[in-house]
């Protein structure tokens, strides 16, 4: 069984976009301290959430198509 199925997918891209959207939020509020790492971090997760998502929807798609 494949690991990277359309739903793990799918989580994994929207638990990095929150991710993404909180820590600079925290960072804004000052809650923590930003730094270089942590903006580029923020960053990387939001893009890579985005990926994955898209990937996760495409791929449920095309399972769900062919069915």
């Amino acid at each position: 069984m494949r690991f990277f199925t359309p739903l793990r997918l799918l989580i994994l891209g929207v638990a990095l976009l929150i991710l993404g959207v909180v820590l600079p939020l925290l960072m804004v509020v000052k809650i923590i301290e930003s730094t270089y790492f942590l903006n580029f971090l923020a960053y990387a997760m939001s893009l890579a959430g985005t990926v994955f998502s898209t990937l996760g929807l495409a791929f449920y798609v095309r399972i769900k198509k062919n069915k």
